[in-house]
């Protein structure tokens, strides 16, 4: 089975206070909404204390076309992807140079040649390394894309998988979007990159890297008649954002049915479950959470940690959660869950073993 070896992260150098945000939302919105006071809570009710951001605070005062956004988009992209991924290495005694296969995560820029393409000379990847990008998956992508890294790592056993995720959420900011979703979205999302190093049964690691969990199995699913719920509008100055109000409804109704599916498939008990690496898409989605899979207070512990660190990275949030899980102690024998959401709209569920 494919073992999770090593994880590195990464985020811009210019922090955003959530307080500042704030003040930052009412200036920009006030002319449009009324009762602008009714909205702000939001902020304080998000649970998040500072994010990251690619550009200065000020940046994002004036209006910036899609192409600026972009360029820089790939700019980031290529710095702080190559950040997470030598941290993430050097965890475990590797070269980029003895990288396999690069499976890279984003949705919130465009590039082609892919990200992944210009990181082969930017990283020292050998000329050969297999390369798969993946783009559209949004928050359930930091879980999908190791899902697919694990599944690669499989099939091919003496394979070192290393998967990327990288979202610069605040480059899709479009200062004249005085809609609703924009203004939530504003509330929560923010920029990094994260890097995952998995290994086949028969890889050569060289570094000391312990006991990491092994991957049992993983379920993606897809509910019909929910294409509205998340993604993006592609408009002519860039990606407006589509963020449903309903989303903890979604996690209270659908969840539960969707875990007690993956889990008889794999034959593992839910109260063999002992640790939890929810994506934080919001405070409310933890709780619902919480709620619907009736977890202790502590569960979740690192979900809400990096929510108020971080803010919602979209796919690479998970990925962060993951980072902090594997810094602690575990059992023999002792079962996780990661799960995250995103556009589809859509589940990952992926079942680890210590």
């Amino acid at each position: 089975m494919p073992r999770i070896v090593s994880v590195g992260t990464a985020v811009p150098e210019h922090i955003l206070p959530q307080k500042e945000a704030r003040e930052f939302v009412r200036r920009l919105f006030e002319d449009s909404f009324d009762d602008i006071d009714r909205y702000l809570p939001i902020f304080e009710n998000s649970r998040i204390e500072t994010r990251y951001l690619s550009r200065p605070r000020a940046w994002y005062e004036q209006d910036r076309g899609f192409a600026e956004r972009n360029r820089i988009y790939i700019e980031m992209a290529c710095l702080l992807g190559k950040e997470a991924v030598i941290r993430c290495l050097e965890r475990a005694g590797l070269s980029p140079g003895e990288v396999d296969h690069l499976f890279f995560v984003s949705t919130s820029g465009l590039a082609t040649p892919s990200i992944d393409a210009r990181m082969v000379k930017g990283l020292g990847l050998n000329r050969h390394v297999k390369r798969t990008p993946i783009w559209g998956l949004g928050c359930a992508g930091g879980a999908s894309g190791l899902a697919r890294a694990c599944e690669y790592a499989r099939a091919f056993p003496d394979s070192r998988v290393v998967l990327l995720a990288v979202e610069l959420c605040s480059l899709t900011f479009r200062l004249n979007d005085r809609s609703k979703s924009n203004l939530v979205a504003t509330s929560l999302f923010a920029d990094g990159a994260a890097a995952v190093l998995v290994a086949g049964d028969a890889a050569r690691i060289p570094g000391e890297w312990g006991d990491p969990p092994a991957v049992l199995d993983t379920m993606t699913t897809t509910w019909p008649n929910s294409l509205d719920v998340m993604g993006w509008d592609v408009t002519d100055d860039g990606l407006k954002v589509i963020f449903s109000r309903d989303i903890p409804g979604i996690i209270r109704k659908e969840v539960l049915p969707a875990v007690k599916e993956f889990l008889e498939r794999t034959g593992v008990a839910s109260d063999q479950i002992r640790r939890y690496m929810a994506h934080p898409g919001g405070a409310k989605v933890l709780k619902a959470y919480q709620e619907v899979l009736e977890l202790p207070g502590e569960a979740l512990v690192h979900s809400h940690a990096v929510l108020k660190k971080y803010g919602n990275m979209s796919s690479a949030t998970v990925l962060f959660v993951l980072e902090r899980e594997l810094q602690e102690s575990h059992q023999p024998g002792e079962h996780g869950l990661l799960t995250a959401l995103g556009p589809g709209f859509s589940s990952e569920l992926m079942l680890l073993r210590w």
